[in-house]
């Protein structure tokens, strides 16, 4: 092998492939990038088995090979190279020489026969625009349970429901739910369970990608295809719960406020609620009032009034303010909605004239 990249091209796409490798007892292998020249291209591939990504930028071929290295080494020698346009690359006796301005290392290689492939998954596939599929990722995923105790709860379950996807997450104290459109495809999309931590590495990969992605599904995996981009996930077998069921249909006492003065609110109280993270929420609609307490035995209490349009009857209930404070973020609206089934009942939140995202959250019954 014997290429020239341009350094941040070369920067960008490493920097990334990196974050699958690591240390695997069995497998020193999966700790190294696999590089590969050929046809005027330089292919970079990373996989921990559970999840794997290959990216591909243009370079300058001047002998075609491939080598593995260790990813940590390789990564960190060409993210430090500084202002340097060019990087040349040359592999000779299973060693990759890395130069450019001045600076040259000689990392020692692993024959790459070994590395394992990037699956593709065989089944129905479509093509959707990938700004799309992050705002469903996004607008969920901090809601799934943390570990794999139940990894159907440490998953985003998506699914189609007419010309929508509809994108879940749960831990089973809170539930976010994203609506996003969806036209409709030859191939019907089936429902998948994808584990937390690998949708984490899809929303990070598609943070830049503006050109449409194509998606497979098949035998437990999902596929996403782009412009020099090959990503394939492990998917969880099982079922998600019946959430519909839950959601709460009747709703006793309702609050409309502000995103930033609910914000403002939040950061002010939660600074004295205890180890439970417990936050009161108090409503009393013929007063007008709609207020916001914590209390701490180390630190003291605060209450916070905040301004907003009330309806139904006076109300008082505990929550976790983290929960609630988590998913503000997901709202284009400027108001957002508190929809009370009742005292220590649970609480739906959503925005106002937008109705693509639910956020379920249960109460603190202490």
């Amino acid at each position: 092998m014997k290429i020239e990249a341009i350094k941040d091209k070369l920067q960008n796409v490493v920097n990334k492939a990196a974050r699958l490798a690591g240390k695997h007892p069995s497998l020193p292998i999966l700790s190294h990038l696999l590089l590969i020249a050929k046809r005027g291209a330089l292919t970079i591939r990373s996989t921990n088995l559970d999840m794997g990504v290959e990216y591909t930028i243009p370079v300058k071929v001047e002998k075609e090979g491939t080598i593995a290295v260790p990813a940590a080494v390789f990564t960190s020698f060409v993210s430090n190279l500084g202002a340097a346009k060019g990087v040349f690359l040359e592999e000779d006796g299973g060693k990759l020489t890395v130069s450019a301005q001045g600076a040259k290392a000689t990392i020692n290689g692993t024959p790459s026969d070994d590395f394992p492939t990037i699956p593709r998954a065989e089944g129905g596939s479509f093509s959707m625009d990938p700004q799309l599929l992050l705002k469903g990722l996004r607008a969920v995923h901090y809601a799934g349970a943390v570990g794999n105790l139940k990894p159907e709860l440490s998953s985003v379950y998506i699914y189609q429901e007419g010309e929508e996807l509809v994108f879940v997450a749960t831990d089973s104290f809170r539930l976010a739910e994203k609506k996003i459109p969806f036209k409709k495809t030859s191939a019907s999309f089936q429902p998948v369970l994808i584990p937390i931590k690998n949708v984490a590495e899809i929303i990070r990969m598609l943070e830049e990608e503006k050109d449409e992605i194509r998606i497979s599904l098949g035998k437990g995996q999902l596929t996403i295809e782009g412009t020099g981009l090959l990503f394939t996930t492990r998917l969880v077998e099982g079922s998600f719960p019946d959430y519909r069921q839950i959601m709460p249909k009747e709703f006793a006492t309702e609050a409309v406020v502000l995103k930033e003065d609910l914000l403002s609110a939040l950061k002010l109280t939660t600074l004295f609620s205890d180890r439970f993270n417990q936050l009161r929420l108090s409503l009393d609609p013929k007063k007008k009032q709609f207020s916001l307490s914590a209390k701490s035995g180390e630190f003291g209490e605060s209450d916070s009034a905040l301004p907003a349009a009330l309806t139904g009857e006076i109300l008082t209930s505990n929550f976790n303010h983290r929960y609630i404070a988590d998913c503000l973020n997901t709202f284009g609206a400027d108001s957002v909605a508190f929809r009370f089934s009742g005292e220590n009942k649970p609480l739906l939140i959503g925005g106002v004239g937008d109705a693509s995202f639910r956020y379920l959250v249960m109460p603190m019954n202490r």
